[in-house]
């Protein structure tokens, strides 16, 4: 029986893409057989088109429930493409013969071209790679790899190391589920092609495959059938066929599936990026291919010290040379004809880094460089991955949204060039604003917001944006086709994506809803707010829910764009929410200074949520109902106020939220029909106040001004009650108070700051001079930490005189800050 000619290869070898070049060129085989997406079949011709490598097919598969996208990269020295360009030089019929790249078989792999697609089995090939690399003395896969291969042997003797070092990687294994799918699919692509007419003087069929799966398609096809294989369709099924729960989805989710073509970069080749497969050093391979491993070293060597001196590391003529010297000299040692990769990067680290080394050589290992990599060697690994950006050419098919992004962007005259400030309160510009923040949720690079209000419903008026297109842009764009055909549709659909990888977490489950009013995006499913009422009953912290509920709560008062507003669903949530803070606000717990910030949030978002019931009972009552007011949530105002009251009198709580906690009883006072009217709240604040030591002074005051500085700020009682405390503070009690202080008044704006300064001058009979005698930041001033230091080394020496009998007269004294 007539064989195949199965090519097993390491993807973008240029050995490997030698041999098949020739091996094509020799057997003119009728049929040549690619490890690749067979449902690009029919669109084969695009590949043809003038492009500049890399690109790569981009295969994708996106419902409302799921999402998985998968690349397969050529570049020129890549063993595929020269099988796509040799076949059609010959006359060979080329076919793509594995899975469609969304299939389940890829579930776990982002790179169709993988070495290997389970764990279990990968270690079976590690330890025997790991078991040729103790027995040849190599360090690492890849330079096993160039120790056997790349070293410029003749074709025959090349296939023969091919198929003993694939036979023995794989050996009898059976291989993952996935690989085992797509193993039937090939070995039927390849029964296919034998079963054809012969044609003279023409091998029947050349298969190129990754040599994992070289020796099962050798096994595996004389008991397929040799009708032509069908390309599968995505089902509302699972497609992986290990999947435990397939059939779980939801049957009316629509699925979203295809490939385009796309520009790749050697940065995204290049294994030490995280690529799972393949060769490391794109670039020195791409060298290699064209210049042969001479012309190869010498150019890359030419780049490196280019670098070096750019980034003023070492790189002297004297240290050219060493390189040369060691590189020869570790070629010799080891049996290479020539230097091969890892004997230059082996001269290079030995003539170049004169330290000791905190981290393994990057080219012995797999994966991302680690911590600690000597700068010298991690711009000679930058180099050798090249920085080639490929572009697709022109009349290239694309999926509609990139023209939808490009009729957006002209239809509100964007241009992605330079900064962009926009106008939030004027409706031009909030336009522009939802398109940006649409294309900045598909993560396209080149748009960045560098400025603008933290809440999409704040009313704040200014943002500013970063735009550019850089050459990564396009592939973006394309990649982003996966989601939907127009903007809004995709970036409604990677949103919610994004917040079903939330896995119930609340904060970013609630910021996705403030992303999505940014952006405009309509209807978000109830799924996910029910998800977020699932995650609020499983928050175990009120710094992460609290400021979640101001989130929740801006939407459901002001979210007429997501159709939010008033929302019922929104409604149950908020109040599941309201009735989780209370319970975690009310045991004693700290507040470490990272959680200052948000802890006040709680408190705020709990006191506008209280402040907003009352309201509209007020109305009601009052017959003075806004039809645009929020319908009345399910909370219960005098809960929250005992729970405030019962934390400001605790002295075991923490001082920001005692002080919070008296704070927001104080700015409720006058919405408390029910309640004791707090007419002397700036006594209260006092009394607090006084009963807290000197370090954590400031703390309480800051929960105060947050919550109460409406009620408090203007008020003469407090600002004179204060004044007073500041005033008894002695020294090293002054040193400890201050920081925290000036961190309390900072929540009071500018104009508040001034009125106070104002009444502080008068205070002290000084009502004559300007209030910037207080508040403004004179050049060259420093800030509290040093004046507090400052503060602390004059005490220390005026206590040292003092010890040796000199005492200095008050008004010698260096005044307060």
């Amino acid at each position: 029986m007539t064989q195949p000619h199965i090519v097993g290869v390491r993807h973008h070898s240029p050995a490997c893409a030698r041999l098949v070049a020739e091996r094509i060129r020799t057997l003119r085989p009728a049929f040549v057989l690619i490890e690749g997406p067979a449902d690009f079949n029919e669109r084969l011709d695009e590949l043809y088109l003038p492009h500049r490598l890399p690109v790569a097919i981009y295969s994708y598969l996106s419902g409302d429930d799921r999402h998985h996208g998968s690349w397969s990269p050529f570049a020129e020295h890549s063993p595929e493409w020269q099988a796509l360009v040799v076949a059609r030089e010959v006359g060979a019929a080329v076919r793509f013969i594995d899975l469609p790249a969304w299939h389940g078989a890829f579930s776990h792999m982002e790179n169709r071209y993988a070495d290997v697609a389970d764990h279990a089995h990968e270690e079976r090939a590690e330890a025997y790679e790991r078991a040729l690399t103790e027995k040849l003395s190599v360090q690492g896969r890849d330079a096993l790899w160039d120790h056997l291969f790349e070293d410029g042997c003749d074709a025959d003797e090349l296939a023969q190391r091919l198929r003993t070092y694939f036979d023995h990687l794989r050996g009898d294994d059976a291989g993952s589920q996935g690989n085992q799918a797509r193993e039937q699919m090939m070995a039927r692509w390849i029964a296919w092609a034998m079963a054809q007419p012969a044609e003279p003087d023409r091998a029947q069929a050349l298969v190129v495959c990754g040599g994992y799966h070289a020796p099962a398609l050798a096994r595996l096809w004389p008991g397929m059938p040799a009708d032509l294989p069908t390309t599968p369709e995505p089902s509302h099924e699972s497609t992986e066929p290990d999947e435990e729960d397939a059939g779980t989805h939801d049957a009316q989710a629509p699925l979203r599936f295809g490939s385009y073509l796309v520009p790749y970069t050697f940065k995204r080749l290049d294994a030490f990026a995280g690529y799972a497969s393949g060769m490391p050093s794109p670039a020195y391979y791409q060298w290699v291919w064209e210049l042969g491993p001479e012309g190869a070293a010498h150019r890359a060597l030419q780049h490196v010290m280019q670098r070096l001196r750019e980034k003023k590391l070492p790189a002297s003529t004297a240290d050219l040379m060493a390189v040369h010297l060691r590189a020869q000299g570790l070629a010799r040692l080891r049996g290479h004809e020539k230097p091969l990769r890892s004997d230059w990067l082996d001269a290079l680290a030995g003539a170049l880094v004169k330290d000791a080394l905190d981290a393994p050589l990057p080219w012995t290992y797999r994966g991302a460089m680690r911590p600690g990599t000597d700068p010298v060697l991690v711009q000679a690994m930058d180099v050798l991955a090249g920085d080639t950006v490929g572009r697709l050419a022109p009349g290239t098919p694309q999926p509609p949204l990139v023209a939808a992004v490009q009729a957006e962007l002209a239809a509100h005259g964007i241009v992605l060039r330079g900064q962009l400030k926009l106008d939030l309160l004027g409706e031009a510009d909030r336009a522009k604003s939802r398109v940006l923040h649409r294309l900045s949720i598909l993560r396209l690079p080149g748009v960045r917001r560098t400025q603008g209000p933290k809440l999409a419903m704040s009313g704040e008026r200014t943002e500013l944006w970063s735009l550019g297109e850089p050459l990564e842009q396009q592939a973006a764009v394309i990649e982003a086709g996966a989601w939907g055909a127009s903007l809004h549709d995709a970036a409604r659909a990677r949103l919610e994506d994004d917040l079903r990888q939330a896995q119930g977490q609340i904060a970013p489950l609630a910021d996705g809803l403030n992303q999505a009013a940014w952006a405009g995006l309509s209807a978000l499913s109830d799924a996910l707010l029910r998800e977020l009422q699932g995650a609020i009953a499983n928050e175990a912290r009120f710094e992460a829910l609290g400021p979640a509920l101001s989130v929740l709560h801006t939407l459901l008062r002001h979210g007429q764009t997501l159709g939010m507003a008033d929302a019922p669903v929104l409604r149950v949530v908020i109040g599941a929410g309201f009735d989780r803070a209370l319970w975690l606000l009310e045991p004693p717990a700290s507040v470490a200074p990272a959680d200052m910030q948000p802890h006040l949030e709680g408190h705020l978002a709990l006191r506008q949520i209280v402040t907003d019931v009352l309201a509209h009972a007020q109305d009601h009552a009052h017959g003075a109902h806004d039809v645009h007011a929020p319908s009345l949530l399910d909370v219960e105002p005098a809960r929250a106020l005992a729970v405030w009251q019962r934390k400001a009198a605790d002295a075991s709580a923490a001082p920001v939220s005692r002080g919070a906690a008296l704070g927001a009883t104080l700015s409720l006072a006058g919405r408390l029909p029910y309640a004791q009217a707090h007419e002397d709240g700036a006594g209260k604040a006092m009394l607090l106040l006084h009963s807290l030591p000197a370090p954590v002074l400031g703390d309480a005051l800051t929960g105060l001004l947050a919550l109460a500085r409406e009620t408090l700020a203007s008020e003469p009682a407090f600002i004179a009650g204060m004044d007073r405390t500041v005033q008894a503070l002695d020294n090293a009690d002054f040193v400890r108070a201050m920081p925290s202080l000036r961190a309390a008044f900072a929540w009071l704006p500018p104009q508040e700051r001034g009125l106070l300064a104002d009444q502080v001058l008068a205070l002290h009979d000084a009502a004559h001079l300007s209030r910037r005698t207080l508040t403004a930041h004179r050049a060259g001033e420093a800030a509290p930490a040093q004046l507090a230091e400052a503060r602390r080394v004059e005490d220390a020496v005026l206590a040292r005189l003092a010890a040796w009998g000199v005492t200095l007269d008050e008004t010698e004294k260096a005044p307060r800050p």
